[in-house]
């Protein structure tokens, strides 16, 4: 596959995961890919998954739960920030290897 169609296949993913159907709304699996605007009650699980995935303790989870989402909405969250998180991280590589082609 080449450069291009990789970044075909990663849009593709992005799309399908942040605005494609679930139990949770597209605004808030953005929110999630975002890491930005996050549910009050879902911002430390988001926030340790894109930044700090070993830190994600039951509690967090639990959390969510209390504040009424359940575990396949928390799934879906879950997804869009880690998928967020590596979306970022790609982005900088590719720019990277860019610059590193041009330079």
């Amino acid at each position: 596959m080449c450069a291009d169609g990789k970044r075909e296949a990663h849009q593709a993913l992005v799309d399908r995961v942040v605005r494609g159907p679930g139990m949770t709304t597209a605004q808030q699996r953005e929110a999630a890919f975002a890491n930005a605007d996050v549910d009050p009650a879902l911002q430390p699980l988001i926030g340790k998954v894109a930044t700090e995935p070993s830190k994600v303790t039951d509690a967090d989870f639990d959390q969510g739960r209390a504040a009424g989402f359940t575990d396949d909405q928390i799934f879906e969250v879950v997804i869009a920030a880690a998928i967020g998180q590596s979306s970022r991280m790609y982005t900088s590589a590719l720019a990277a290897l860019d610059e590193a082609v041009a330079g």
